[in-house]
């Protein structure tokens, strides 16, 4: 056996040992409600699919004609030649959805902030981003080289602070630098919200730009789904929009939408974009029917059925003592504490019938492990009566007692 293995060995080994080995679980079925996993059919409390979008009939025929009419791939990049119809119909259909000047679409959610944040701000520049602000966006910003300050989860006061000090430090470049904040509008682990309107009247006031990461209220919050920026009226307001196709829009990918210079600078910029082979045709296809399902009557159907689910849910962990974010959405985190005690929770739920893995450091801080159940609109009432029975059965409510409540970085 090679030094190279016994090594890895080693790191896996240490890994398990704190309770923070992963392993890929292979699922047999369409995504949904329920799902096929080593031969048991479980209900799924593990999905952002939060309209039941990714198995819709309609999603599955574009991808198929898309197939039939553009193949398999791009075959290159969208600047070389693989910038196929499919691509720029979704990017419009994107445009009218957010109700901006025009939108620009990535293969992967990941990639769309990886190539945003360094394509707008470098060296010399400031990037101001929430404690619990998701990894991509974290990636993002150390990989601009601009300097990197982090204010406490929603917390207006800190971040002015952190922009008193940010306008000092860009005024010494000729010409000045820039200032970009960066927040999530629903936070994916913990469920809340963060204070747009309070966010942009301080962005304004200090003269930044701010980004808002909307992968978990797109499709989900506001006329048409349009997110919670739009629900707040403050389109026009925030910079830079970005979205996620591959939750709510039931399809994969990612998107900027904003003003036309924008798309255009990111386009020019964006080495994500750039030097990717564009996304496949039946992706983009897939998504591009996602948005108008999402924003029709459809989707208003499943919006009221999506919420009814969640109050439903809410209600019965509250009466069993799990504390809540104050504000709903389709994220509704159960904090354990330990990562051994959540791993002992999931399992005992998968033995109930429920797939409902464990959610551990370091995507959420040490101590604060837990099961992030997430409702969609395919769950019916039944399936949220049968996981509160099962929790009533098995759950110890909350994180250890004297755990400080307020979670540290991801």
């Amino acid at each position: 056996m090679s030094a190279f293995v016994q090594e890895l060995q080693r790191r896996l080994a240490a890994l398990a040992a704190r309770g923070l080995r992963r392993e890929l679980r292979r699922v047999d079925s369409p995504p949904g409600p329920w799902i096929e996993v080593d031969g048991r059919r479980l209900c799924n409390f593990s999905s952002n699919d939060y309209l039941g979008l990714a198995a819709h009939p309609a999603l599955r025929e574009a991808a198929a004609q898309a197939v039939r009419a553009f193949g398999a791939g791009a075959a290159a990049s969208r600047l070389v030649g693989g910038s196929l119809a499919p691509h720029h119909e979704l990017e419009s259909a994107l445009a009218r959805f957010k109700r901006v000047e025009a939108a620009l679409s990535f293969a992967t959610g990941y990639a769309t902030a990886l190539g945003t944040v360094p394509a707008l701000v470098g060296p010399g520049d400031v990037v101001v981003l929430d404690k619990l602000a998701h990894a991509c966006l974290v990636d993002a910003a150390r990989l601009s080289g601009a300097k990197l300050r982090v204010f406490a989860h929603n917390d207006l006061a800190d971040l002015e602070g952190i922009l008193v000090w940010a306008g000092r430090h860009v005024a010494g470049r000729t010409p000045p630098g820039q200032v970009l904040v960066v927040t999530e509008s629903v936070f994916s682990m913990d469920g809340d919200r963060a204070p747009l309107r309070e966010l942009v009247e301080l962005k304004d006031r200090f003269g930044a730009w701010l980004l808002v990461d909307e992968a978990h209220a797109g499709g989900v919050f506001g006329e048409q789904g349009r997110g919670l920026v739009a629900a707040a009226g403050l389109t026009e307001r925030v910079e830079v929009h970005l979205g996620t196709l591959g939750k709510a829009l039931g399809a994969a990918g990612g998107f900027i939408a904003g003003q036309r210079e924008l798309i255009d600078w990111l386009v020019n910029r964006a080495r994500s974009f750039i030097y990717s082979t564009a996304p496949v045709p039946a992706q983009v296809a897939a998504a591009r029917v996602g948005v108008e399902l999402a924003a029709g009557p459809e989707g208003e159907a499943r919006r009221a059925q999506l919420w009814e689910r969640v109050r439903e849910l809410r209600a019965g962990l509250a009466a069993l003592g799990w504390p809540l974010p104050a504000e709903e959405s389709p994220i509704l985190p159960l904090i354990v504490g330990e990562e051994t005690a959540a791993l002992a929770l999931a399992a005992q739920l998968r033995e109930a019938g429920f797939f409902l893995p464990a959610i551990r450091y370091p995507t959420v801080p040490r101590g604060r492990a837990r099961l992030r159940v997430s409702v969609t609109a395919a769950h019916t009432a039944e399936d949220v009566t049968r996981l509160l029975e099962a929790l009533e059965r098995r759950a110890p409510p909350g994180p250890p007692e004297g755990r400080n409540p307020n979670p540290e970085p991801r």
